[in-house]
């Protein structure tokens, strides 16, 4: 049995959402795709030129690459604009400084030579390197990764630095936020098991898209939904919430998908019901081993049940939990729950109280 079936995982990554998807897919996921933004054509980039004619004109000291997708897209642009040798001329006298492996790759195949790597591959030890060493009077061209990194460029320049923001790959919010509506709806009703962020505007764009009910998105990470984030970086937005995150040892889409491999399995509520063993998934049971799908409304009762297992649940509390939330549904859901399970004793009609999961004492 692949380790993920049985879950339902959101992807809000534009880019390589298709890479992570089948990755995720092939562990048996079901995966929901709600990108939560989009990226800005480097070439229609008016900021990004702005910055590179700056570089041009006036050669940075030091040259900090953040991403290798974006330091490479950096160049890219700049040939397109008829500035690339140039551009590469006064990179080539400055002091290149990588945050991690895919960057000290990207200044390796443009021909140049990278003084130092972060080890951690985080901004924040890049930083303490430069404020330790002094930067007063230097000109530091920073690339940035999808946005602005205010705390890290503010505390340059508040040392004394000269810092030009090279926005590559600048993201905004996409037009069509029908998506991330809907995936909203489905985190705060405990549709979806997890959802990974490789960006922290992902994050921003989600809560922005949530509105009134970011709150309960909140708190739905904090509860029954794994936030998943591909770094400390994109996982920054949550965690200031006070959200707990899933986040990999390393910043890669792989890493990544083994952590939620290995966590989802390890939330999946497990008990003995009538002397068969049950584990109860994100939209399915397995009874005994066996992979059973469930509708929306039969798991939600099957989840409320589970949650006091051998406890009479009443009809009021079940009629709480279901999509619909009328009792009238209720005998409808049970029947249709047993006829899933394939096992009438699971679930236990205890008359006028309500119903309970038949479970050791």
């Amino acid at each position: 049995m692949t380790p993920l079936l049985g879950f339902t995982v959101a992807i809000t990554a534009e880019r390589r959402r298709d890479e992570l998807g089948a990755l995720l897919e092939r562990r048996g996921a079901r995966v929901v795709s709600a990108p939560a933004i989009t990226i800005i054509p480097l070439l229609d980039d008016a900021a990004l030129r702005t910055a590179t004619v700056a570089c041009v004109e006036h050669a940075p000291d030091i040259v900090v690459a953040t991403t290798g997708i974006g330091f490479r897209g950096w160049l890219e642009a700049a040939e397109g604009w008829g500035v690339g040798e140039a551009l590469r001329g006064g990179l080539g006298t400055a002091r290149l400084i990588a945050r991690g492996a895919k960057p000290c790759g990207a200044i390796r195949a443009a021909g140049l030579t990278e003084q130092w790597s972060a080890p951690t591959e985080s901004c924040a030890e890049i930083l303490d390197k430069l404020l330790a060493e002094g930067v007063a009077g230097r000109r530091i061209a920073v690339q940035l990764h999808g946005g602005p990194q205010d705390e890290f460029t503010t505390a340059l320049r508040a040392a004394g630095a000269d810092v030009v923001e090279v926005p590559v790959y600048r993201w905004t919010a996409r037009e069509d936020q029908e998506p991330l509506r809907r995936l909203v709806d489905q985190i705060v009703a405990g549709q979806v098991d997890a959802v990974t962020f490789t960006s922290a505007p992902a994050v921003i764009a989600l809560l922005d898209a949530a509105g009134d009910r970011a709150p309960a998105v909140l708190d739905a990470f904090g509860d029954r939904v794994l936030a998943a984030c591909v770094g400390p970086v994109t996982a920054a937005p949550l965690r200031e919430r006070g959200v707990p995150t899933l986040v990999p040892d390393r910043a890669r889409l792989g890493a990544l998908v083994r952590a939620v491999t290995d966590a989802l399995p390890a939330r999946a509520r497990r008990l003995v019901v009538a002397g068969r063993e049950v584990e109860l998934r994100g939209h399915a049971a397995i009874v005994d081993g066996e992979y059973l799908p469930l509708a929306p409304a039969s798991m939600a009762v099957l989840r409320a049940l589970a949650a006091q297992p051998g406890t009479v649940v009443s009809r009021a509390r079940l009629a709480s939990a279901l999509p619909s939330g009328t009792q009238g549904a209720i005998d409808m859901a049970v029947a249709r729950l047993r006829s899933s399970l394939g096992a009438a004793n699971l679930v236990e009609t205890v008359i006028k109280r309500g119903y309970r999961l038949r479970v050791p004492a």
